[in-house]
């Protein structure tokens, strides 16, 4: 059932306590580098720290069940807080074990992995990364080649995987590999949880075009994985990732991330040129209105009012919209800078104020935006086999 709305009064009361909190729990550092941040996630450092001190107060996994360590919201006060995060320069989480994999084993994992998991993604001792991507598989996911050879009661795998987000902080990471190639490509996937710490893993982080290193080359030779970190059957690891991939569409472009972007927008606004200024204000106007859709959307799906079978296509409507609509930003920064965007940041104090070495940096980084998670061809690929079915 979805939740009922709460009434005006206690909104207002549920936002003056989220203020109070963030009044006390977020230092300058915390801040700055929230304002800092250009890319899927903050420092990585400030990610833990926040990360900490929202478990402590028991918020970190406002989306999770009650019975699982969450926080028991409903919509409006999910949607409130991560406007009044957005609103506050708290860091962005690295989240892929908040928002991915922990749901995921709350669907289908087993009692053993749910004992042995939870806990640490909810109190950031684990962090994860996803190991899908390869060089000959992004967006034809199931052309993947990484191997795992059944040994006993463990898996031997073997194999590269490329693009991983975050994979030189994560502690875990969930990953896809082959372990039938006789039948149909989406056959024989197995999905596995692996230990980043095992022997055998080489990580090689790789720098792109905004400045950073936030993707990575990841090798495995011989790497052991017991089969009891396996989630879903053998060579069933395709209906597991789709299961996946429902969180994971619907959550890496939220929007709190959007109101973070704009919220610069507006910002640059103020000292920029007159005629960038006029011209910017007119396409902003759009962008707002956009953005209120995409909250709507974001609301109606936290609240439960989709139908099981819509959740699919929603999932890659919300993501291709806000792919969209943040690129659109990026795009109004530039704009704004001027020749100022020619200017590359050297240190993440610069992007922490507006400027053109910011929006440089933002507008190169969400270039990646239109390929993780599917790309926007995909994705309009799925909503046309709806409107054709």
């Amino acid at each position: 059932m979805p939740h009922a709305r709460p009434s005006r009064s206690s909104e207002v009361r549920f936002r003056t306590r989220v203020r109070r909190f963030l009044d006390d729990a977020l230092t300058e550092d915390l801040r700055a580098a929230g304002r800092a941040t250009i890319g899927t996630h903050s420092e990585i450092g400030a990610c833990r720290i926040w990360h900490q001190r929202l478990h402590r107060q028991g918020w970190i996994a406002p989306a999770w069940p009650q019975a699982h360590g969450g926080t028991g919201w409903n919509a409006t006060e999910r949607l409130i807080f991560d406007q009044e995060c957005a609103a506050n320069d708290a860091p962005v989480l690295f989240a892929g074990g908040l928002r991915n994999v922990g749901p995921l084993l709350i669907a289908l994992g087993s009692e053993a992995q749910k004992s042995r998991y939870l806990s640490p993604i909810l109190s950031g001792d684990e962090f994860w990364c996803q190991g899908y991507s390869e060089a000959g598989a992004g967006s034809d996911l199931a052309a993947l080649r990484t191997r795992a050879h059944r040994d006993g009661d463990e898996y031997l795998v073997n194999g590269t995987k490329i693009w991983t987000t975050g994979a030189n902080h994560a502690e875990k990471m969930f990953a896809l590999v082959r372990t039938d190639a006789s039948g149909k490509p989406q056959h024989g996937i197995t999905f596995l949880l692996i230990d980043m710490r095992s022997p055998g893993i080489t990580t090689r982080p790789v720098q792109t075009i905004h400045g950073e290193a936030e993707f990575n080359e990841v090798h495995f030779e011989d790497v052991r994985v017991p089969v009891e970190d396996r989630v879903g059957a053998e060579d069933d690891g395709w209906s597991v990732a789709k299961q996946l991939m429902l969180y994971a569409r619907a959550s890496n472009t939220t929007c709190a991330l959007l109101r973070r972007t704009l919220r610069r927008v507006q910002e640059m606004l103020v000292t920029a040129m007159p005629e960038a200024r006029h011209s910017a204000r007119n396409r902003l106007t759009d962008v707002e209105l956009r953005l209120a859709v995409i909250e709507r959307l974001e609301y109606d799906a936290a609240s439960g009012q989709q139908d099981a079978g819509d959740r699919s296509q929603n999932a890659s409507m919300m993501k291709l919209r806000a792919t969209e609509l943040h690129q659109q930003m990026t795009e109004l920064l530039l704009e704004l800078a001027g020749p100022d965007a020619c200017r590359q940041w050297r240190s993440r104090d610069e992007l922490a104020s507006p400027g053109g070495a910011y929006a440089s940096a933002k507008y190169f980084a969400t270039r990646a935006a239109s390929i993780y998670s599917g790309t926007s061809e995909v994705h309009r690929n799925i909503l046309a086999r709806v409107l054709i079915d």
